[in-house]
């Protein structure tokens, strides 16, 4: 049995503390806020820091989840991939398998043209077919500018910067490709869109502390590690804190992976809410046009409080330039025009400035492993995926795989 030190309470650090613990060694876990769930946390007015969207292909969060006694089914709605407007039905996957799936959902589409229809599902073809590779500096826009302009607008820049919260001609299409392949064609459900019905904090945080605590780990909360050599005494060290509180504890062991940390540019998320009593969304989440919000929730439809809708603005480092009252008037606006209310009032805006990294094309990002004794877990470490709370996940499970088999 090894004593092993965690540093940093968000999804990543508690995976790492969840695998440790569950491998029977000892664990003691670091946070400098008072709280664990880091960027995926809700707020002392029991709002959230910003609305998450996980899919049904995030087996290791899923899995997570059910270790420390959470059931994905009453904490998440599920519900197959539709990508509709307030006036039309927009994009819907029905259940089945994931190609025919796929093509029933682009071929029902009700406004996009046959011929638009038809090259999204012969391109799609086509990445299959490549095995969802391409060149690593080429751009989502690239990657996408022989398909029909309609399809790039409606889909494929909603969903990059939903899953990268990038730019479309900003954003890896290396990544982009994974994200689809996993996320459309890696299995039935794979797709299915997991609605949070429950405060953030009540996802992870708060039941695997709980776990945590109920299972020997030891939990240190409002205390930040100044120095890895503070940490002499244990075996193992797991830093899983953002990147650049990364590179300040890392540094003295790996100036270049410091170096790469801080190299990481990052892209921020708005999230605006707005209460409107008794209105109600078509669905639960609906996606919007003509900005600043790409994406609306009904958190009264999702089970939380009635009236209060979250819209999310990604990729949103102009609405942080231009102030978060401006925003928030912004999407006022356009909640009134696109929605077709009459009122609504301004509750929040929350900015999360460092949200994600920005997945650029042949971003270089830093490896897990620092030495043999020394490791760096999340979403922003090297891998395969964009910055989500599945990286963070997998990245935590990756690492006990690679030290304890």
């Amino acid at each position: 049995m090894s004593k092993v030190a965690v540093v940093g309470g968000g999804w990543a650090g508690i995976a790492a503390a969840i695998h440790a613990t569950a491998g029977r060694h000892q664990v003691k876990l670091f946070e400098m806020a008072p709280r664990l769930g880091g960027r995926a946390r809700s707020l002392d007015d029991g709002l959230d820091s910003g609305q998450h969207i996980l899919i049904g292909a995030y087996s290791a969060s899923l899995a997570l989840m059910r270790t420390v006694g959470v059931d994905p089914d009453a904490v998440l709605l599920r519900a197959p991939l539709q990508l509709r407007g307030p006036h039309d039905e927009g994009l819907r996957l029905p259940p089945g398998p994931p190609l025919i799936a796929f093509a029933r959902g682009v071929f029902a589409h009700p406004r996009w043209p046959l011929a638009a229809r038809v090259a999204l599902t012969a391109q799609a073809a086509r990445w299959l077919a490549s095995g969802f590779r391409c060149a690593a500096d080429l751009a989502v826009s690239e990657l996408c500018a022989p398909l029909p302009r309609v399809i790039q607008t409606e889909l494929i820049e909603p969903l990059c910067v939903a899953a990268l919260n990038t730019p479309a001609q900003l954003a890896s299409a290396r990544v982009f490709l994974r994200v689809l392949r996993d996320a459309l064609f890696s299995g039935a459900g794979s797709a299915d869109l997991l609605l949070p019905r429950v405060p953030l904090a009540e996802l992870l945080a708060r039941p695997g502390e709980a776990w945590l605590r109920q299972h020997g780990a030891q939990l240190q909360l409002g205390r930040r590690v100044m120095s890895l050599s503070e940490l002499d005494s244990f075996d193992q060290i797991v830093v899983a804190a953002p990147s650049l509180e990364a590179a300040r504890l890392i540094e003295p062991l790996d100036a270049d992976w410091a170096r790469q940390a801080r190299a990481l540019r990052f892209e921020p998320i708005v999230t605006v809410y707005v209460h409107q009593p008794d209105a109600r969304l078509p669905a639960p989440m609906l996606m919007l046009d003509e900005g600043p919000a790409q994406f609306v929730f009904d958190l009264g439809a999702l089970g939380q409080r009635a009236g209060l809708f979250a819209f999310s603005v990604s990729a949103a480092a102009l609405c942080v330039q231009r102030g978060l009252q401006a925003t928030g008037t912004h999407v006022l606006a356009q909640a009134r025009k696109a929605l077709g209310w009459t009122s609504g009032e301004l509750v929040r805006v929350v900015a999360e400035k460092r949200a994600t990294f920005a997945c650029t094309p042949a971003l270089q990002r830093p490896r897990s492993d620092i030495n043999s004794r020394v490791s760096a877990v999340g979403d922003y470490v090297a891998g395969p995926y964009p910055a989500t709370l599945e990286g963070a996940v997998r990245s935590a499970a990756l690492w006990y795989k690679a030290r304890h088999g």
